[in-house]
């Protein structure tokens, strides 16, 4: 992986103003305005969190790494930035994002075991032929211009346990909120670093170790959290913080440069996920990427 983020093609082609992203979005939906009036999708949020949850049921038996999983979720959100998802089968792409993303993570699976687990999960949709998987693998990476290797906050999150003197509670909390993120726009949006660290504070900032920003996906929770997160970041006073690793975190942040606006964006973007969430169903979700899959006859 190359060492420098600033450098990456992650920085350089993969992040995006909302503006820019909005303008992507509407590009793809006036070429592809018929099959939009067609066929109705969920909200896109609904759809990866969908993703998430099919991809945790796929790699179960697989023993397959987090980076991994959270490399071939980055593959699904770029590819369908460039192609519209009513043209392809889903269940196909996630599969081959998977088994692209595993060999880029230094975990190889071989094609045969995935698309044997593949046609196990969802038999209507993965035919046997390898074949297929290899075509997919094909226009993933050239949708995606070769630019494969991806920057996760794991990393900064790795580096800073001890810095911060996180536990393995507190890290193990900040790593199913950086699991999350992968659900929103945050990838496109702020840099890794900025990912982990937001999630550092939310879990130490907040005392979420226990309950977690998405208790029972209590939104209105969270959205309350968000005047003291302010206090806690912009202020450094003892008295708006607790003593000893509050304190040390905000010590840090003031002189680490952290850029606070785009936390404090990073979190509102991660609360309103959580919002829209209490609202999923994931039956409707699967009949949606269903009825045009069947009707265009994709999963062939």
């Amino acid at each position: 992986m190359a060492a420098n983020y600033w450098a990456s093609t992650q920085r350089l082609h993969w992040q995006f103003t909302r503006e820019e992203l909005s303008e992507i979005r509407q590009s793809l939906e006036e070429n592809d305005r018929h099959f939009i009036q067609q066929f109705s999708m969920p909200d896109r949020r609904h759809l990866h969190h969908w993703f998430t949850q099919e991809l945790a049921k796929f790699v179960k038996k697989l023993g397959i790494r987090q980076q991994a999983i959270a490399t071939a979720q980055i593959y699904l959100r770029r590819f369908y930035l460039k192609v519209e998802i009513r043209r392809t089968n889903p269940i196909l792409v996630m599969t081959t994002a998977l088994y692209l993303a595993c060999k880029m993570e230094e975990c190889p699976q071989h094609i045969r075991v995935i698309v044997s687990e593949a046609r196990n999960l969802w038999p209507d949709f993965i035919v046997s032929d390898i074949s297929k998987v290899g075509e997919c693998e094909f226009f993933l990476i050239s949708e995606m211009n070769c630019q494969l290797i991806v920057h996760q906050p794991y990393r900064t999150l790795s580096q800073l346990q001890n810095t911060l003197k996180l536990s393995k509670e507190e890290v193990e909390a900040a790593s199913n909120i950086i699991n999350d993120h992968y659900e929103t726009d945050v990838p496109f949006l702020f840099p890794p670093h900025v990912v982990a660290v937001t999630a550092i504070f939310l879990v130490v900032g907040l005392n979420l170790v226990q309950s977690g920003l998405r208790t029972a996906n209590s939104a209105n929770s969270a959205t309350a959290a968000i005047p003291n997160a302010n206090n806690i970041v912009l202020e450094s006073s003892p008295s708006s913080v607790a003593e000893g690793k509050k304190q040390y975190l905000v010590k840090w942040l003031a002189e680490g440069g952290v850029d606070i606006k785009a936390m404090m964006e990073c979190t509102q973007e991660l609360i309103s996920l959580y919002e829209c969430l209490e609202q999923y169903d994931r039956n409707k979700v699967k009949e949606q990427i269903v009825r045009f899959v069947k009707a265009r006859g994709l999963e062939k």
